[in-house]
């Protein structure tokens, strides 16, 4: 397993640690609740070694990348970015990724863990196209930092985010290292990343901790991201699943011309709507465990993710999965085995 940049700070030595996403790191730095607090109304700073760029080059490149993805990659601005699914030819999702427009090349960013299987999928159409696909390995590493004062401790720390809307990168220079700077998309609002050599990642962490922003372990990550409703791929979308499945629009573009199953969306498209959708549940008692919940041999949901919320009145037990639509809406409440589930429209939080 991939061990985090950050574990050569001394500072974060003797930190409970753990896997996430395919990469050990810190699970907690202080309290699960403090930090998830930051998260929501400060600044948190975390690892997020996780995840990994491709570098897209060649002059097919646009039109090639076009062609092989859901969203419209030949109307991406200079320094902005648009998010994709990448399909099978009968519709499945194998794999999530953001594509940025840096001009002279195209950045992928998606997660470690589904690299080796996207690569050679995304390799295998590339035939008489001027494209090369490069993967940054560990030659770059990233620090995330969210909350309602992101913007402020990023200025603070001497890095300049002003203005920068949704998926727009900037190339900066902090401390006379070079910085990737990226800002997340609507979803994750308050969002931003730091990509940066290994090498330097210490540094850069030290002044944004300085700078205000409290450190934030996996586990009130995960929690966060439950909250805002935000997919995984690999535990929540999986390559069975159809992209309107999801409820992930924003990685669809329906008048973009052909791609790699095209057809398959455009069909759901026309139909209206697809038999199952992507939700929230809150939990009263019982918790069930992920997996297929069936009523008289019928499927009715599938819980993928469950987590437990800090609260004052004690932990809120949530989770991600997907509901048949005749099943019941947002508000109402379903059997799962004995245990009751509220249904509840995304994100959790607001």
């Amino acid at each position: 397993m991939t061990q985090s940049a950050l574990s050569a700070i001394p500072e974060l030595n003797g930190l409970a640690r753990g896997p996430y996403n395919g990469v050990e790191t810190a699970l907690r730095f202080s309290d699960v609740a403090s930090e998830l607090e930051a998260l929501r109304t400060g600044c948190g700073v975390f690892d997020l070694s996780w995840r990994t760029l491709i570098t897209a080059s060649g002059k097919d490149r646009v039109r090639w990348l076009h062609n092989m993805v859901t969203n419209n990659i030949r109307d991406v601005a200079v320094n902005r970015g648009c998010y994709n699914f990448v399909l099978s030819a009968q519709g499945r999702i194998q794999g999530d990724l953001y594509v940025f427009n840096l001009g002279e090349m195209l950045l992928l960013e998606t997660d470690r863990t589904q690299v080796d299987a996207l690569l050679p999928t995304l390799k295998r159409y590339i035939i008489m196209d001027k494209v090369e696909l490069v993967p940054v390995g560990d030659s770059l590493t990233a620090i995330g930092v969210s909350g309602p004062k992101a913007e402020a401790v990023l200025r603070d720390a001497g890095i300049d985010a002003s203005g920068m809307e949704p998926l727009e990168t900037r190339e900066l220079t902090v401390g006379g290292a070079g910085v990737r700077l990226i800002r997340g998309p609507q979803q994750k609002s308050n969002w931003y990343e730091l990509w940066i050599e290994p090498a330097r990642v210490g540094e850069l962490w030290k002044s944004l901790v300085a700078a205000g922003a409290e450190p934030v372990g996996a586990e009130a990550l995960e929690i966060w991201r439950v909250l805002r409703g935000i997919p995984q791929y690999g535990i929540d979308i999986r390559d069975r699943d159809l992209p309107q499945e999801t409820e992930q629009l924003q990685a669809l573009h329906f008048s973009k011309g052909c791609y790699i199953g095209q057809e398959i969306v455009e069909r759901i498209r026309a139909r209206g709507q697809v038999h199952r959708t992507f939700t929230g549940f809150e939990f009263e008692k019982a918790v069930p465990s992920p997996g297929k919940y069936d009523v008289e041999g019928r499927t009715v949901a599938e819980i993928t993710t469950v987590a437990p919320v800090p609260a004052k009145t004690g932990e809120r037990m949530i989770g991600l999965g997907y509901v048949r639509r005749e099943s019941g809406e947002a508000g109402s409440t379903i059997d799962l085995n004995g245990a009751k589930a509220k249904i509840v429209a995304l994100p959790f939080e607001n």
